[in-house]
């Protein structure tokens, strides 16, 4: 008995909380009712894509998903770019303070507008599962790292609570600036899935993680302005975009120094290698020779955090 009135009581909390805290406007959006079928999501594919797929693709043979990893990436970087253009439109480059911007939960059109593409930017979290499934057939296991599972299962969980709560308003630039970062990322895999031949329109890959470095010490000073300010928003979820700031900020840190250690060796005995060849051949000028090329190492790529495709790879493909 004690048991049922204790289940019945937290069932009630729960309804209570989820009616009296919850945005009216997006009550009956698909999803939006409980965060029950994001979580069931969450751990369909962490099961998926840590147990049951490598299990699968054990004795298999890696499939061959270029052409698709293409389109999907095209797809990204499309939908990433509507969504950066309409978080400008709905707020950003229209009447929202960047100092302190409360949710405006009428129904205005503007706002209802930043609501919806709130809504659309938590889908695009669950379509992003695709990036691991990707590994798991390609047999890519080794990418599936701890950061890149750690920030595919959170963000949906995250940007659920964004919509069903706070579906606009200060939080809303985090999303901003990542769809901004999100059109680079996919527009460098979409280009490195389509072969090495195009590797020398992706000399930019060098500077992708320092741009992801940044938007996590953007969002962390813009979020500091809504404890500083008063402008009606939680500052309880502030102070959570801050800490969110920080984590990730330290774990694509740490990922970042890894990947430059492992990088500067290998670059460095590819230069030499260059060098020797050249001076072998008499056309080394002034004695040196540069074997980085617009910071691809004749072919060689480091890996950024949930890289898809390395231009290496996209040679053994060929």
């Amino acid at each position: 008995m004690a048991a049922a009135a204790l289940a019945r009581a937290v069932e009630d909390r729960y309804h209570g909380i989820m009616g009296a805290l919850g945005d009216p406007r997006v009550a009956d959006w698909p999803l939006m009712d409980s965060p029950f079928p994001t979580l069931a999501m969450v751990a369909v594919y962490l099961l998926s894509v840590v147990v049951i797929g490598p299990s699968i693709m054990a004795n298999r043979k890696p499939f061959q998903l270029n052409k698709i990893i293409v389109v999907y990436n095209a797809f990204q970087v499309l939908y990433s770019s509507i969504m950066f253009y309409e978080h400008l439109m709905s707020g950003w480059f229209m009447n929202y303070s960047y100092a302190c911007q409360p949710v405006d939960y009428s129904s205005n059109p503007i706002a209802t507008r930043m609501a919806n593409l709130c809504w659309w930017y938590y889908i695009s979290k669950l379509t992003e599962f695709a990036d691991t499934v990707f590994f798991v057939l390609r047999k890519k296991d080794n990418q599936i790292s701890l950061l890149h599972l750690y920030h595919h299962s959170l963000t949906p969980l995250e940007t659920w609570i964004c919509v069903k709560f706070l579906a606009g308003g200060h939080g809303t630039f985090s999303n901003l600036v990542n769809n901004f970062v999100h059109v680079l990322l996919y527009a460098y895999y979409m280009v490195s899935a389509m072969g090495p031949q195009y590797a020398k329109y992706i000399w930019w890959k060098k500077y992708l993680t320092k741009t992801q470095l940044a938007q996590f010490v953007l969002v962390f000073f813009h979020s500091l302005q809504a404890i500083y300010y008063d402008c009606g928003y939680p500052k309880f979820i502030a102070a959570l975009l801050l800490v969110h700031s920080i984590i990730f900020y330290a774990l694509f840190y740490d990922f970042y120094l890894t990947a430059y250690r492992k990088e500067k060796p290998r670059l460095q005995a590819q230069q030499q290698l260059k060098q020797q060849q050249m001076i072998g051949n008499g056309s080394a000028p002034n004695g040196t020779a540069n074997g980085v090329a617009n910071g691809v190492a004749n072919g060689l790529a480091t890996q950024l955090p949930g890289d898809q495709k390395t231009v290496t790879e996209a040679k053994k493909n060929e």
